[in-house]
C-alpha cells in the first residue's frame, strides 16, 4: 500500500550507488534522490547531489536503471529545493533554469514526480509574493505537463535563519495560500510533497490537509518535531522558529502518526512516503546518521509493511 523510503539527502557524502545499496540491505523500498547543482551548499542539507543531472547521458541513464533493478529499489522522486521566488532575478533564473533540467532528468529516467519549494521574497508579503508566484511558476509547471512529470511541493516555511526573516523562503506553507496557489495553477500536475511536520510548529492541526488536499498529494515526507511550550511561552511566536521548535526523528516529536497514517490509508493515498532526518541529536558521526535512518525505519514499520 504504502512505499517507506529515506531522502538521500542525510547520506550526502555517499555515491548513488552506496545509497541504493543502503536502501535495498535495509528494506527500504524507494529513496527520494537529491539532485543539487555540484557545488557548495546553501544550508544545511542542501547542495547534495546523487544524481548530477547536468551530466546524464544514456550511457548514465541506463547504468541507473540497471542498478536501481538489481537492488529491487526504485527513485519516488527527484528533490531540489532552492528560492526559486529570490528578489535576486539572476539566482531566481539560476533556480528556474535548474528546475528545468531536474524536470528534464525525471523524464529521461520515468521518474514521475519532482519535488521542490516555490520559492518567497521574505521581506514582502503573501499577496506580492503571490503575484510573483502567478507570473512566474505557470511555465513551469506546462513543461513538467508536457513530459508528464508531476511537481511536489514541500510545505516547508523556510524560517530557520535570520536571513529567512521575517516571512521565510518558501511561498506553499498553509492551506489558506495552497487555496490560491491551487486557483491560480489549478493544473493537477501541481501539488504537494506534504511533510506534517511543519504543521505542527506552525500550530495547525496536521491530520486535516490529508482529507482536504489527498487529491493534491504527489509524494509524503516523514519528519517529527517537538514544540517546547516552555521556550514558546518565554520567546512567543514571533521568534526565529528554531528558539521553540525542534526537528526530531519520526516518534520522537509531536506528530500523531496513527492517525496520520490512517488517514493516509483512508483516503487512498498509495505512494511513497520518505524520512527526511534532520535531528541534529543525530549528526555526531557516521554512526548516528545510520543510527537515525534505521531507528525512523523501525518506528515507522507499525504502520508500513517493509
Amino acid at each position: 500500500m504504502l512505499d517507506l523510503g529515506f531522502v538521500s539527502a542525510i547520506l550526502a557524502e555517499k555515491s548513488f550507488e552506496e545509497v541504493i545499496d543502503f536502501a535495498s540491505l535495509n528494506k527500504f523500498k524507494c529513496v527520494e534522490i537529491m539532485c543539487w547543482p555540484k557545488g557548495k551548499a546553501e544550508r544545511r542539507y542542501a547542495g547534495v547531489t546523487h544524481i548530477d543531472v547536468d551530466d546524464l547521458s544514456e550511457q548514465k541513464v541506463k547504468h541507473i536503471h540497471d542498478y536501481l533493478a538489481s537492488k529491487n529499489v526504485y527513485i519516488s522522486g527527484l528533490g531540489y529545493y532552492p528560492n526559486p521566488l529570490d528578489p535576486n532575478e539572476e539566482q531566481s533564473k539560476m533556480y528556474f533554469s535548474h528546475i528545468k533540467k531536474v524536470i528534464d532528468a525525471a523524464s529521461l529516467l520515468k521518474i514521475p514526480v519532482v519535488n521542490t519549494f516555490i520559492g518567497r521574497d521574505p521581506s514582502r508579503n503573501i499577496q506580492y509574493n503571490l503575484s510573483a508566484f502567478a507570473d512566474k511558476w505557470p511555465e513551469i509547471i506546462q513543461y513538467a505537463e508536457r513530459q508528464g512529470i508531476k511537481i511536489g511541493i514541500e510545505n516547508c516555511p523556510m524560517f530557520f535563519s535570520n536571513d529567512e526573516w521575517p516571512g521565510g523562503k518558501n511561498l506553499a506553507t498553509t492551506p489558506a495560500i495552497w487555496d490560491k496557489m491551487f486557483d491560480i495553477i489549478p493544473n493537477q500536475n501541481f501539488g504537494l510533497n506534504y511533510d506534517p511536520s511543519h504543521m505542527i510548529w506552525q500550530h495547525m492541526d496536521e491530520i486535516k490537509p490529508i482529507y482536504q488536499y489527498s487529491g493534491r498529494f504527489h509524494h509524503i515526507h516523514l519528519k517529527d518535531v517537538k514544540v517546547h511550550k516552555d521556550k514558546l511561552d518565554r520567546v512567543g511566536i514571533m521568534a526565529n522558529p528554531l528558539e521553540y521548535h525542534t526537528p526530531k526523528l519520526p516518534g520522537y516529536g509531536d506528530v500523531r502518526w496513527g492517525e496520520f497514517f490512517s488517514a493516509l490509508t483512508e483516503v487512498g493515498y498509495r505512494g511513497p512516503t520518505c524520512i527526511e532526518v534532520e535531528d541534529r541529536a543525530f549528526e555526531h558521526s557516521e554512526s548516528d546518521i545510520i543510527t537515525s535512518i534505521l531507528t525512523s525505519r523501525n518506528f515507522l514499520s507499525q504502520y508500513l509493511v517493509l
